[in-house]
């Protein structure tokens, strides 16, 4: 009975680290469907943080986040932090925010990866869930 129960333990954790938002994410556009760019999250301390991997626009290499108001403002979007201060939250990660670096605006963000942990819900909002748009992400590794 011991061995059954230490088994399902491990099943049980080993299906919740599955199920998670770290690793590399190709970021889709939710109004054109262009993929955008490359985001690697990664976990301190209970903690996710998402920086900016790759650009996939030749064209943006050396964009930079000129209507960022916060201590990000005129820095390189590539290698920049647009995700932080996620943490689990039930099915979901959350309590962060996230930047979008095309308008410099600051939202509050959930991540809810599929059950495959091959696609992953990232919504910004304002205020409420409710009150925002959902990108879907698709795992890179």
């Amino acid at each position: 009975m011991k061995l059954l129960t230490a088994l399902f333990s491990l099943f049980v954790a080993s299906a919740a680290f599955a199920q998670s938002p770290v690793g590399a994410w190709k970021t889709i556009d939710d109004k054109t469907g262009k993929e955008k760019s490359i985001i690697r999250i990664t976990e301190s301390g209970g903690v996710l943080t998402g920086k900016v991997e790759k650009l996939l626009d030749p064209a943006k290499q050396d964009a930079k986040c000129d209507e960022c108001s916060d201590d990000r403002k005129g820095k390189p979007v590539m290698g920049m932090t647009v995700i932080r201060n996620v943490k689990k939250d039930d099915d979901h990660w959350g309590g962060g925010d996230i930047l979008d670096p095309n308008d410099g605006k600051v939202y509050k963000v959930r991540l809810t990866p599929s059950a495959d942990n091959k696609k992953m819900d990232v919504r910004g909002y304002i205020g409420a869930p409710i009150l925002g748009r959902t990108q879907v992400w698709v795992r890179v590794e």
